[in-house]
């Protein structure tokens, strides 16, 4: 019984890690935004550089974050300090990580829907995906009510420094990583985990009436 206990908890909780490592890494992944917000923000007129360069330094700038072979960052426009450098090592340690949990959790995750599915007890998904489905919403709210807090205080719960604080005069890469593009990408990330939650409710519904 204990055994059966544990098995099942460990599935729940490769579940759960496998959607928000996903969400994560397609957020993190999301150029499309990026180059909405160069685009429609004039960017390239801050910084001289044309849209399509300033988008090439950031596919340079994701790539030194997400691939642990590359182990200098090199963007072809915007140098970096060593705070700045500093800052980036930190985050391709988080981003690398993300990426370790979601390799480690989607099969598992997937075997154990196959396995509600084939059993037709995808009905278990509606209570804790309907409790998951609140967080997204009172984050957000968090949010857009202040979020020049809400960044600062992400920011000290996941870095032990203030190296993230850029100076644009030695960390120009700033200048074209612009507050609304991160308060975009949270609100893409929440938006990604609850249609998630939503579709896990809907398809619980659907497998508890028998379709």
């Amino acid at each position: 019984m204990l055994k059966t206990r544990l098995k099942v908890t460990l599935e729940w909780i490769a579940l759960f890690l496998a959607i928000i490592s996903l969400v994560i890494f397609l957020t993190i992944n999301s150029v499309w935004l990026y180059w909405l917000n160069v685009k429609l923000g004039h960017l390239s007129k801050i910084v001289q550089v044309s849209t399509g360069r300033i988008v090439q330094n950031y596919l340079q700038l994701l790539g030194y974050l997400q691939l642990p072979w590359i182990t200098r960052l090199d963007m072809m426009d915007f140098p970096t300090s060593p705070s700045g450098l500093q800052h980036f090592i930190d985050v391709k340690h988080l981003f690398l990580l993300n990426n370790g949990v979601l390799i480690v959790t989607i099969w598992p995750a997937i075997h154990f829907l196959r396995s509600l599915s084939v059993k037709k007890m995808l009905w278990k998904l509606i209570r804790p995906f309907q409790i998951a489905a609140v967080v997204p919403v009172l984050a957000a709210l968090l949010m857009l009510v202040n979020f020049n807090q809400f960044f600062i205080d992400f920011h000290k719960v996941l870095f032990r420094n203030s190296d993230w604080l850029f100076d644009p005069r030695f960390d120009p890469v700033i200048l074209v990583l612009p507050e609304s593009f991160f308060s975009q990408c949270f609100l893409l990330a929440f938006g990604l985990f609850e249609l998630i939650m939503l579709w896990g409710v809907w398809r619980g519904r659907r497998s508890f009436l028998g379709k």
